[in-house]
């Protein structure tokens, strides 16, 4: 069970970065993607919602994130635009692996992804 990210960097504020988590190694569904910044507590940016129907995002990224998945490639994205410098944090991806009879939260490593002003 691995659940590996890329994509994050640094950039300027306004820039865009595409992060990326890839999973292998079992029955998997994406749950969503968070963050923790310096100092507080991690939070969620955007995940799916039961069933995989529907989004939420968190109000301070809504209309400048994406969350995505491509299901051939077994691969959730997370497209930020308009990037702003309190977007800084590393940012985790999340999924849920079934084994007969469980379900098991998996996180990935975390990328860390900085916005300088």
């Amino acid at each position: 069970v691995q659940l590996v990210e890329s994509g994050g960097g640094l950039v300027q504020a306004g820039g865009s970065l595409r992060l990326s988590c890839a999973a292998s190694g079992g029955t998997f569904s994406f749950k969503g993607w968070y963050r923790q910044a310096l100092g507080k507590q991690r939070e969620l940016v955007a995940a799916f919602t039961s069933g995989g129907g529907s989004t939420n995002y968190a109000d301070s990224v809504k209309g400048r994130f994406t969350i995505s998945t491509d299901t051939r490639q077994n691969t959730m994205h997370l497209q930020m635009n308009s990037l702003k410098p309190e977007d800084t944090a590393v940012y985790y991806c999340k999924a849920v692996f079934y084994r007969v009879g469980t379900a098991s939260d998996y996180w990935g490593q975390g990328t860390q992804v900085t916005v300088s002003s």
